[in-house]
């Protein structure tokens, strides 16, 4: 493996972290509904687990209830037991065919929990791109061992490595933020 190989997959690998906060910090919940914070429920389809997603249409009756339109007729109640038994704390209220997910509001207290989970999420994040930017160094510290690469190759990609693996905590500073502010709104 090259110098250039080692930079690029540990790049990619950053950016995947970044995804993985994206989707976790979807699931915090904020004041305001987001079909994505029901991404994790799990519906009892014909014996197996399914996605809510794939037996269902999930859209915003407003900023702060979901609606649920199950695509079969029997699978209402199904659906409905997911998201009671769900860690999520929500309610829902079955219409007809359409259920609806009302978010209650949340407390001051409640507030301050997500945040903390919010920065949690980031520093495991965080913590993921300082262990790929250590797994690139250790992998051009092998080539230099092995004579492959000269040691000002070695300082080069270690810099180079630094810059992105700043960049990439910056952003993961800003989401987080984001979030928070997003959280804290009222």
């Amino acid at each position: 493996m090259t110098i250039d190989e080692i930079k690029n997959n540990a790049a990619t690998k950053m950016g995947l972290s970044i995804e993985a906060l994206k989707s976790n910090l979807a699931k915090v919940r904020t004041g305001r509904a987001n079909p994505a914070m029901l991404d994790s429920v799990q519906v009892d389809y014909y014996g197996s687990p399914v996605p809510l997603s794939q037996v269902a249409n999930l859209s915003l009756l407003d900023s702060r209830t979901i609606s649920i339109q199950p695509w079969e007729k029997g699978m209402g109640a199904k659906i409905e037991k997911a998201i009671r038994e769900s860690d999520l704390g929500l309610n829902p209220s079955t219409m007809g065919d359409l259920i609806r997910v009302p978010l209650p509001p949340m407390s001051e207290e409640r507030r301050k929990e997500m945040t903390k989970l919010a920065r949690n999420e980031g520093e495991t994040a965080k913590i993921a791109v300082r262990n790929l930017r250590r797994d690139a160094n250790e992998a051009v510290k092998k080539l230099v061992k092995e004579k492959e690469a000269s040691e000002d190759d070695q300082k080069r990609s270690e810099a180079d490595v630094q810059k992105f693996t700043d960049a990439r905590i910056n952003e993961i500073d800003a989401l987080v933020a984001a979030k928070e502010k997003d959280i804290l709104a009222v």
